[in-house]
C-alpha cells in the first residue's frame, strides 16, 4: 500500500490505485466557480463542520451575515418538516450542511429559501424540501450502506447523503460541475463520498449493487441500467416526465421484478445521456 496521501472526496480512480486526471478547466459561469467554491469549502473545513455517518451533526458557528446564519438554516429545516419530511436523520443532515457554501456568494442570501437555484450550465441546486423528501423516501426509516446519486451538480445533495449513508457514489456528466463539486467538497474531507465524471444513465456497475439510487434529473423513464444496479429490496427515487413531472419510487422486489409508486409532482432539469 502506498503512503501517498489521498485527496477527498476520493475518486474511483484513486480507489483502484490509478492516478486521477488533473487540470480540468474550472467552470466559467458567474453563478458558481471552482475558485469561489474552494474558498467556501476552506472556510467550512476551518470551522470543523464535518460530522461522520452515525455521529451527531456539528452545527456551524454563526456568520456575520444573518441571512446565512444557523438560525436561518434551522428555520429552513423547520419548513421542510412542516411540508411533511419526518425522518429526523434526514432533518439533522439538512441542518448540518451549510447550503450557502455550495453556491456563489452572490446567491448566498437566497440559500435557505425553499427553491432551486442556478449553479451554472443550465443546472440547479435542488430545493431543500425535495432533497429531504427524496432521501427520506429512499431511506424508508432503515439504514443505507451504499447509495448512488445521478447528477452531482454542486455537491450539496451528495454531502447531505454522506450523513445518512455509509458509502455514497455520485456521477456528474458536465465536467465543470464535476470539478466544482470536487472543489466544494475537497476541504471537507468527506471520506465516505466518491465522485465520478461520467454518463449517469449508465450508472456505476463497478460499484453496484446499491441499496438506494437517487436521480437529480428527470427522464421520460428510468434507465434499465439503473434498475439493474439496485440490490433486492433497494429503492430508487427519480423524477419522471417531460413538461409534467412526477416523483417515482421504484423498489426492486426480485431478480427481474420491480414495483413502482407515484408520489407527487416535481420539477427537475432533463436527464441526458453522454458527457460534456
Amino acid at each position: 500500500m502506498s503512503d501517498k496521501p489521498r485527496t477527498f472526496p476520493l475518486t474511483l480512480d484513486s480507489l483502484a490505485g490509478k492516478p486521477s486526471r488533473q487540470g480540468a478547466a474550472p467552470a466559467k459561469a458567474w453563478v458558481a466557480t471552482p475558485q469561489t467554491a474552494t474558498q467556501n469549502a476552506a472556510q467550512s473545513a476551518a470551522r470543523n463542520l464535518r460530522a461522520p455517518y452515525g455521529a451527531a451533526p456539528v452545527a456551524a458557528p454563526q456568520r456575520q451575515n444573518p441571512l446565512v446564519s444557523d438560525a436561518v438554516r434551522r428555520a429552513m429545516v423547520a419548513r421542510v418538516a412542516k411540508q411533511g419530511v419526518r425522518d429526523q436523520v434526514v432533518l439533522d443532515a439538512l441542518q448540518a450542511v451549510p447550503r450557502h457554501l455550495f453556491m456563489d456568494e452572490a446567491l448566498a442570501s437566497q440559500a435557505y429559501i425553499d427553491a432551486s437555484l442556478p449553479i451554472g450550465h443550465q443546472q440547479t441546486i435542488s430545493q431543500p424540501y425535495i432533497v429531504g423528501r427524496m432521501i427520506e423516501v429512499m431511506r424508508n426509516g432503515g439504514s443505507l450502506n451504499k447509495v448512488l446519486e445521478i447528477g452531482t451538480g454542486c455537491g450539496y445533495q451528495a454531502r447531505v447523503l454522506s450523513l445518512v449513508a455509509k458509502e455514497v457514489y455520485s456521477i456528474e456528466r458536465i465536467k465543470p460541475l464535476h470539478e466544482l463539486a470536487k472543489s466544494n467538497l475537497r476541504a471537507l474531507r468527506v471520506s465516505n463520498l466518491r465522485l465520478q465524471y461520467g454518463d449517469g444513465m449508465l450508472g456505476l456497475p463497478q460499484a453496484a449493487p446499491f441499496d438506494g439510487i437517487i436521480l437529480a434529473a428527470a427522464g421520460l423513464e428510468v434507465p434499465q441500467a439503473l434498475l439493474d444496479q439496485l440490490t433486492i429490496g433497494g429503492r430508487l427515487v427519480a423524477p419522471v416526465g417531460a413538461t409534467l413531472q412526477r416523483l417515482q419510487l421504484i423498489t426492486r422486489v426480485g431478480k427481474m421484478e420491480w414495483t413502482s409508486e407515484t408520489l407527487e409532482d416535481c420539477h427537475f432539469v432533463p436527464l441526458r445521456p453522454g458527457v460534456i
